[in-house]
């Protein structure tokens, strides 16, 4: 068999980057069928204006992560530390401000 793979640091960020990336897309998903069943049961639900924050920072998100899993150097490095800045942004603005 083949050497084990090792781990590195950058290896380990992309990884946690990918997940946060598929967290606010599987977020928005949920926020979309809220909106959806809170329109058809007029009951409150989120608005216009989270829906579209939250859908700007998935693709920002996504596409970040995409640039960082195919460039292993200082730019996807950097790409993935866009990952958390984005879900970090999104978390205080929309959650927690």
């Amino acid at each position: 068999m083949g050497a084990a793979r090792t781990v590195t640091g950058g290896r380990a960020l992309r990884s946690l980057t990918g997940v946060l990336a598929g967290g606010l897309v599987a977020l928005l998903v949920a926020l979309l069928v809220a909106w959806v069943v809170s329109r058809n049961t007029d009951m409150p639900g989120p608005g216009t204006a989270t829906l579209v924050w939250h859908a700007i920072a998935a693709v920002v998100a996504v596409a970040a992560q995409i640039y960082a899993d195919r460039r292993p150097d200082v730019r996807g490095l950097l790409a993935a530390v866009g990952v958390l800045v984005t879900a970090a942004a999104l978390l205080f603005f929309q959650w927690l401000g």
